[in-house]
């Protein structure tokens, strides 16, 4: 089977779009399978060509296995949502002219979390008469709204119009989570296309190691007790509860040796950097984002791990992918979301829940996983035990499997 996938994240990007395309595909191919992905010159966030790339009009690469067709786009920093959407649409077009010179393809899979990229996707199947299979990452425009990046009910209703048209044209709907695929059919979407695939991790990449204390020497975190946030730095993300959680922990005796470490990049990042020098909080370290196979050095520098996003009912139905990383490395995790992940976190055992946007929780609950050594060996054994139950090798076959029979049912309906 060919599959041509289609996604405007792609390595050596490490943001979770990126690692989930790159990890499933990489298996599709070890399965005996063809995979084209068609992408951009790696930018994501800062809106920077990386190193080696040039944003050209056609370039192509082998990245394991996988044929990756890199296309021109308007590229621009993560931040400002006319030229993000510039950037969508861009590439949407783009996407649609290259598709053409890809041939013998037998199935097409456009990713969100934008859905232009599936529009593109829907547009190629019908072009190229094989089905097209939507990945859902994100319930896109809702998102918008959550973070009220888009004021116009006007145009939220339209995005909602195409989003809802092309659900219905998509011969199979891949969820990542069990929420989006109760919201599709309390919408009308019918529930026997939509498969939930959850996110996972790479087990062969994040796994527990000791501490760099080269690395920890060099940041000056030796003695400290280090809480981190790895990941996008977003308006859906809502970091400055670390740092009013920060600054409230420099003030109390137990929290003098406390810093936290916030690794990435966003379009919240230079705001944050700003705030936290405005605020004098030098147990706060910000540092940029890192090549893929260094971030496991800077998981091994963590006592916890931070998972957060803004206090919003969208955000119940979200599952961030940085949570399996947490249980694959052996890190607890303080978990600042509600819904479906924090249900995972009660229900493997692997750390604290606290609520959306509570500075003062989070201060409270990290003290107290500070202050008890053997509560977090605890969790950290659990997380390693939970990590295997999210193998991506194992997630990328199961959805290989669907994806193969939305093939074969489409097969067999024309003939």
């Amino acid at each position: 089977m060919h599959i041509l996938f289609l996604t405007d994240n792609f390595p050596p990007e490490v943001n979770a779009p990126a690692s989930r395309t790159h990890e499933h595909a990489r298996e599709w191919v070890k399965a005996g399978h063809r995979v084209t992905v068609i992408t951009c010159a790696p930018n994501f966030p800062k809106g920077q060509v990386f190193a080696g790339y040039r944003n050209r009009l056609w370039q192509r690469e082998n990245v394991d296995g996988i044929e990756v067709i890199r296309v021109w786009t308007y590229i621009t920093a993560n931040e400002g949502f006319l030229r993000r959407t510039l950037d969508y649409m861009s590439f949407m077009i783009a996407a649609v002219l290259a598709a053409p010179f890809v041939r013998d393809v037998d199935v097409i899979v456009g990713t969100s979390p934008q859905f232009f990229t599936a529009c593109a996707a829907y547009a190629v199947s019908r072009y190229k008469r094989v089905p097209f299979v939507f990945e859902l990452r994100d319930l896109w425009p809702e998102s918008i709204r959550a973070v009220g990046a888009m004021q116009s009910p006007m145009l939220l209703r339209w995005l909602e119009s195409l989003e809802l048209f092309l659900y219905r044209r998509a011969a199979l709907i891949v969820s990542v989570t069990h929420s989006f695929k109760r919201d599709l059919e309390r919408r009308g979407i019918s529930g026997d296309k939509i498969v939930v695939i959850t996110n996972g991790v790479d087990l062969s990449h994040f796994a527990p190691r000791t501490k760099d204390d080269a690395l920890a020497r060099d940041l000056g975190l030796n003695g400290k007790f280090v809480a981190g946030y790895l990941g996008t730095h977003g308006l859906a993300h809502g970091l400055r509860t670390i740092l009013e959680a920060a600054r409230q922990l420099k003030a109390q005796p137990e929290g003098a040796d406390v810093v936290f470490v916030l690794l990435g990049d966003g379009a919240e990042k230079k705001a944050l950097k700003a705030e936290a020098e405005r605020l004098g909080l030098d147990n706060v370290l910000f540092l940029d984002t890192v090549p893929k196979h260094q971030i496991p050095r800077y998981w091994s520098l963590l006592n916890v791990s931070i998972v957060h996003l803004r206090r919003a009912e969208l955000f119940t139905s979200v599952i961030p992918s940085k949570l399996f990383e947490c249980m694959s490395m052996g890190v607890p995790v303080l978990h600042g979301v509600t819904g479906e992940s924090a249900e995972i976190v009660e229900r493997e055992g692997v750390g604290r829940i606290f609520e959306p946007e509570n500075a003062e929780q989070l201060a409270k609950t990290l003290l107290a996983m500070k202050g008890n050594r053997d509560l977090l060996e605890s969790y950290r054994v659990r997380c390693l035990k939970a990590a295997p139950r999210y193998d991506r090798a194992v997630l990328a076959m199961r959805m290989l499997a669907h994806i193969q029979q939305a093939v074969g049912g489409a097969v067999r309906s024309k003939t």
